[in-house]
């Protein structure tokens, strides 16, 4: 999962969310979130479709999933 945790943390960067802005709009706390970006935990199914439609991706991006 590093390229999620990478690309997790590029696209809230680049979005300028904070990670709080990020859990807020998850609803989940902010530790939860956090485990995320370092690799300690993985998003549910519904947080990753979340997380994909907030930074307007796919979540085969977000996992790094290459569609051949």
């Amino acid at each position: 999962m590093k390229i999620f945790r990478e690309r997790l943390l590029e696209q809230r960067k680049l979005y300028g969310y904070t990670q709080r802005d990020m859990a807020e709009r998850l609803g989940i706390s902010q530790p939860s979130y956090v485990r995320y970006e370092n690799g300690t935990s993985e998003p549910t199914q519904e947080n990753l479709v979340k997380i994909a439609d907030i930074f307007d991706v796919s979540t085969d991006y977000l996992l790094g999933r290459n569609i051949i």
